[in-house]
């Protein structure tokens, strides 16, 4: 039974998560979409990536090709949209500004997700319950989003309080594990299947059924001991955080990415050299960008290309190659020219691409660059502040106001997004007007 009272002494968690983020997003700004069902498509508007109440109803899944249920669409009057990024991020940044208003210790866990630390807040509130019902409103107000609370003595318990915030119309958008008596929350766990707990996935699932554990409850019940020589450290860390032991802390600051990718499939094949060099060279500066906005540098670049495997009438060509950089480094230009190096060696002609990608690998702190004998290129002061002014312009002044010429200004290879919606928070030319009559 996961212990339900929360002492002083105990820690206090909130998970804020945003429901059906990307349609809600499109939904801030066209009322009309609210109560029809709603899908919005991934790149190229290839497969459904969200998804309304009314779309899961229809029981379509996460994931599903757009053109296999263009029929059903057709039939239950199902709109789809365009991934609009540019919209959904800064939505995302506006929900989180109003999150870190109620609480110094925020850890923003996806797009729509984030964690809070309320140790030492919730004398201020009525209640934790009321607590969050603010936090709803407040979102609601500002952003016009809705999002769920779920509230618990570890992360793992605010995560499931947070699924049964948004499940069950009783709770009004926020559940309170820590404000329930142990034989509500024993009722409680015992109707939810132990897969819906955050970080059992298949196949786990199917082990903890098979050995007889398919609620929470009987997960909660279950000895650590056992589920640590079971299934290992990770679950019996997971049956501590459903008994109110924490074991996960917030994780304020991100920690550094050990590996950046920047891919995107094309909107329309590609065959020529020319096309795939400025495709390539486009996502070597967009992961450059990233390197150095976490302070960092890698020592290599790899680029893999590759065609469509699901037209069997074309033939069939994938590759990748890894370059070493002579040193570590996070200048643009030094890992377009590796880009392109490594794409030349590949490409072979004949073929029509689907998409093209880097990867960056053995990335480290620019502080923990080991110096050389030889003078390091893409290195020092001068190659660093011209990395920096690019970065400022274009941080200002919007992505690509400044960018190398191998990049391409047209884009011929650029990914088709025939449904999106307008850039309403990002873009002058995009911001509704009202007229007074």
């Amino acid at each position: 039974m996961p212990i339900h009272n929360t002492p002083a002494s105990r820690q206090l968690f909130a998970l804020v998560d945003v429901n059906n983020f990307y349609v809600s997003c499109e939904r801030v700004f066209n009322p009309a979409l609210e109560g029809r069902p709603v899908v919005v498509l991934s790149n190229n508007d290839g497969c459904v990536v969200a998804r309304s109440n009314e779309v899961k109803a229809l029981g379509v899944k996460m994931g599903v090709p757009w053109f296999r249920i263009r029929a059903l669409a057709a039939a239950h009057g199902v709109l789809a949209r365009s991934s609009n990024y540019a919209l959904y991020g800064d939505m995302s940044n506006r929900v989180m500004t109003i999150l870190r208003n109620y609480s110094p210790e925020v850890e923003v866990y996806s797009i729509d997700e984030c964690f809070l630390g309320l140790n030492g807040l919730t004398s201020l509130w009525p209640s934790v319950t009321a607590l969050g019902q603010s936090i709803r409103q407040r979102v609601r107000q500002w952003t016009g989003l809705p999002v769920c609370v779920g509230i618990g003595a570890s992360k793992t318990l605010a995560k499931l309080a947070n699924h049964l915030a948004k499940q069950r119309p009783e709770f009004n958008g926020v559940c309170d594990l820590t404000a329930m008596t142990p034989p509500q929350i024993d009722g409680l766990l015992s109707t939810i299947a132990a897969g819906e707990v955050w970080g059992i996935g298949h196949q786990t699932r199917q082990q903890l059924h098979a050995a007889g554990i398919e609620t929470v409850q009987a997960l909660c019940e279950a000895d650590p001991a056992w589920l640590r020589a079971q299934f290992g450290v990770v679950m019996a860390r997971i049956g501590n955080e459903l008994c109110g032991r924490s074991c996960l802390a917030l994780e304020e600051i991100a920690a550094p990415k050990k590996q950046i990718i920047s891919s995107r499939s094309f909107g329309q094949p590609i065959s020529r050299l020319p096309e795939l060099n400025e495709s390539v060279a486009s996502h070597a500066s967009s992961a450059a960008e990233k390197l150095r906005r976490q302070h960092s540098v890698c020592h290599a670049i790899q680029v893999f290309i590759q065609t469509h495997p699901f037209r069997e009438q074309d033939r069939q060509y994938s590759n990748h190659i890894a370059v070493p950089l002579p040193n570590a480094s996070a200048d643009t230009r030094l890992l377009i020219r590796a880009a392109l190096f490594g794409l030349k060696r590949i490409y072979r002609p004949g073929y029509a691409y689907k998409k093209a990608g880097v990867i960056l690998a053995g990335i480290e702190p620019a502080t923990l660059s080991q110096e050389t004998l030889c003078k390091p290129y893409g290195t020092g002061e001068q190659p660093d502040k011209l990395m920096k002014t690019l970065d400022q312009i274009n941080q200002k002044y919007g992505r690509d106001t400044v960018t190398f010429f191998s990049t391409s200004v047209t884009k011929p290879w650029h990914m088709r997004r025939e449904r999106m919606s307008p850039c309403y928070t990002t873009q002058w030319s995009d911001v509704p007007v009202a007229r007074a009559g």
